[in-house]
């Protein structure tokens, strides 16, 4: 009995061999192990041979050596019986007079271990470095980007997988077209589908044969290839191009620009109609205010500016006192910046707007002066120069809608907050008992007063409210454009335009306005510069009023009336 129980000890070693074998890495094929050993080589020309012989495996786990080469952090370490073995080095530690670095296996990068289990350490000074001239480096670059692209091209994050198809498509490797093709079997998602289509075809307008390139040139023509269009007009233009192709690559290039005049025209609209959104969130502040209450607010720019400054502040809170919940600073700076240009709004109505009802011109350069007082504050306060604000990661990219077109989240979240500031601006006004007291008091102040309606009360809060918008307003720009102390000066024009071309008072005669006169902003100022097209959108506008001195809309109220 005790005589078998020592022979099962005896075995068990080698019963548990095998399995131990089969959790082990797989070992390296014979013609990579010669090839590792090749690029230890002191000849240049046998260590460039090795590497792309290594690059053309296509083994992943050889991406590391090859990084490791072109660092320069490739040694030879001696073993027992004679034998050489080339290693990666880690990083290099002191101890006394000796220099240690930890050392791994070429084939995967993994540490090498001692007898007993910890992590090998070598003296640097009895390594073998292996030399790396600038031939060798230059050899290992497109092989070290084609293993990055074709790792890259199975990450989970599909704006990866596109990137890394355009720098393959760019790049212009033949070597690449074996992955790009693997990955494009398996890929679903629609723009990385694209971006390897089109990555394959420049690849083969590049370097594939005759009849190739021809279709190379029409795949990239019916794909839209914005990316193609330079390199398919200098084929179109050469005198040496064979016709066939020739004609592919002209007709490739008209169909190109056809597709970008399409999208640039999208896009055009798209950023038109962003920037209608900040004009009509400031608008309809200043329309209330204008409008309803017959005071011309020059202070209303820099009112939007204190909201865009409430949310820089809010931004410097979250760094400084809760970075684990910066992603959501914006979602607390919106309703706190209305509430801050709210309380600024109503603190100049009750210290000295309400003293001036009735008399329009005194009010404008009344609030014209507070503007320069608030921006001068600002100024003082926060500096001369514009500050930062970040975007919170969730309002940063965009969603592609087609070739070539990508909506940013920060501009379509804009659009999204001027949509729920008019339906509940509507809502207010026409909905609820406070919004019918409004439009009492601007209808007839004196009627309201008489059945029961606090006037100046209602005053106060309605130019809080305007001022609110602005402060939103303001908040909402700091996403798409500089935060500085004249930061209204920018809008208090156009959003006067918005207001008088609407028609004073008119919510909807606002949105038009706002619309058209952001629209107009984006279209004229490519062709004619910012100063120009402001110019233009001006006389335009005073053309507008000739024909209609009461905009879109006919005044109501009690500015209409006086």
């Amino acid at each position: 009995m005790i005589t078998r129980l020592l022979l099962a000890l005896a075995l068990l070693p080698g019963l548990t061999a095998p399995a131990a074998a089969q959790d082990a890495a797989p070992s390296p094929a014979p013609e990579i192990v010669k090839a590792i050993a090749a690029v230890a080589s002191s000849d240049a020309t046998v260590q460039e041979a090795a590497a792309v012989a290594l690059g053309k495996t296509g083994d992943r786990k050889l991406l590391p050596l090859l990084e490791a080469l072109r660092e320069g952090s490739v040694y030879v370490r001696s073993l027992p019986g004679g034998k050489k073995e080339t290693v990666i080095v880690g990083d290099k530690v002191n101890e006394g007079d000796k220099t240690l670095v930890p050392i791994f296996t070429a084939y995967g990068r993994e540490p090498l271990q001692s007898s007993d289990g910890k992590p090998l350490h070598a003296d640097l000074s009895k390594l073998a470095e292996v030399a790396t001239g600038r031939s060798l480096r230059l050899v290992l670059r497109p092989l070290i980007d084609a293993f990055s692209g074709t790792t890259q091209l199975a990450d989970p994050d599909w704006t990866v997988r596109q990137a890394a198809a355009v720098k393959m498509g760019n790049g212009g490797d033949a070597g690449a077209l074996p992955a790009l093709t693997e990955a494009l079997a398996k890929e679903k998602d629609r723009w990385v589908r694209y971006a390897i289509e089109e990555a394959v075809a420049l690849i083969h307008l590049k370097s594939g044969s005759p009849a190739e390139r021809v279709n190379a040139a029409t795949r990239l023509g019916a794909l839209g290839s914005g990316d193609a269009l330079d390199r398919l007009r200098e084929i179109a233009d050469a005198a040496d191009t064979p016709p066939a192709l020739k004609q592919a690559a002209a007709e490739a290039v008209k169909r190109v620009e056809r597709w970008t005049l399409l999208t640039q025209a999208i896009q055009v609209m798209f950023q038109g109609v962003s920037l209608s959104s900040i004009l009509l969130l400031m608008a309809l502040g200043l329309a209330i205010i204008f409008g309803l209450m017959g005071v011309i607010n020059m202070a209303h720019g820099e009112l939007m500016a204190l909201g865009a400054y409430a949310t820089y502040v809010t931004q410097g809170w979250f760094q400084g006192h809760a970075p684990g919940f910066f992603g959501y600073y914006f979602l607390v700076a919106l309703p706190l910046s209305f509430l801050v240009a709210g309380a600024a709004g109503f603190a100049l109505e009750r210290g000295v707007i309400r003293f001036l009802y009735g008399r329009p011109l005194e009010t404008l350069l009344l609030t014209w002066g507070i503007s320069l007082m608030i921006q001068q504050g600002l100024r003082l306060w926060f500096g001369a120069a514009n500050v930062d604000v970040i975007a919170p990661t969730w309002l940063s990219g965009g969603v592609p809608v087609m070739v070539g077109i990508q909506l940013p989240y920060n501009r379509l979240f804009i659009i999204g907050l001027a949509t729920v500031a008019v339906a509940g601006m509507y809502l207010l006004l026409f909905k609820t008992d406070a919004g019918l007291r409004v439009r009492a008091v601007t209808q007839n102040r004196g009627m309201a007063a008489c059945l029961g309606v606090r006037s100046r009360r209602v005053d106060a809060l309605t130019f809080a409210l305007g001022a609110g918008l602005a402060g939103i307003a303001g908040c909402a720009l700091t996403q798409i454009g500089n935060v500085g102390p004249e930061l209204g000066q920018n809008y208090i024009v156009d959003s006067f335009m918005v207001v008088v071309t609407g028609g004073v008072g008119k919510l909807l005669g606002t949105i038009l306005a706002a619309l058209g006169i952001g629209g107009l902003n984006k279209i004229i100022e490519p062709g004619l510069g910012a100063v120009f097209g402001k110019v233009a959108i001006l006389v335009v506008v005073i053309l507008f009023i000739q024909r209609r001195p009461s905009g879109l809309f006919a005044a109501k109220g009690r500015y209409a009336d006086s």
